[in-house]
């Protein structure tokens, strides 16, 4: 575990791209995902805290707090790497990774490179979304959920990783099959709603 009480002694107050260090009285670990086993050091996973200020569990819900509590650890949910110096990363919920051949993509990362290549506003209406799916080799594959994709969806897809491999994005962080649909599911606040392109991921592809 990386305790908070480190020596701060030489070292800064912040880093960019970081949250910060963790206060006095906490505790964090980052774990694999598939396995719930530690990772190493700068290693992406997943966060959990421990210390006085982590909540005992949710009000007469057991099964939901044996989900997030274990052994007054508390599984956050989010993604993140912690560094050498002890300043904690956040780089997103674990609902909006794949762990593909072991290694962890973030779908944020890859619609945005989507987004780019074809020339689409992200901040307008939403034209594609990306999902996870089982892939027996690699453990998962990205699925592309398009509200314009051509009659040509195979040929379409293999442009498509070309013009991402040319923005430096690895191959496993290309889409492996792109699903048309009439439209791609949001939450009235506006944001994507992740269980709602699953669903349709799985009935469309």
């Amino acid at each position: 575990d990386l305790d908070a009480a480190r020596d701060s002694i030489a070292l800064p107050s912040s880093r960019s791209g970081s949250v910060g260090q963790l206060l006095p009285g906490m505790a964090i670990r980052i774990t694999d995902p598939a396995t719930d086993k530690d990772v190493p050091i700068n290693q992406q996973g997943i966060i959990w805290f421990r210390g006085v200020n982590v909540f005992k569990g949710y009000l007469n819900q057991p099964a939901k707090s044996a989900e997030v509590l274990s052994d007054n650890w508390f599984r956050t949910g989010d993604v993140g790497r912690v560094d050498d110096d002890g300043f904690l990363y956040i780089e997103g919920r674990i609902s909006r990774f794949s762990k593909i051949a072991g290694e962890m993509v973030p779908h944020e990362t890859v619609e945005a490179a989507i987004n780019k290549v074809l020339g689409l506003d992200s901040e307008a209406e939403r034209r594609i979304a990306v999902v996870g799916v089982p892939d027996e080799q690699k453990g998962e594959a990205i699925l592309l959920l398009s509200t314009i994709a051509g009659p040509a969806l195979e040929q379409e897809c293999i442009d498509l990783r070309y013009k991402l491999l040319d923005e430096g994005l690895s191959s496993l962080w290309c889409p492996k099959a792109i699903v048309p649909v009439a439209e791609i599911p949001v939450l009235a606040s506006g944001k994507l709603d992740i269980k709602g392109c699953e669903a349709l991921a799985k009935r469309e592809a």
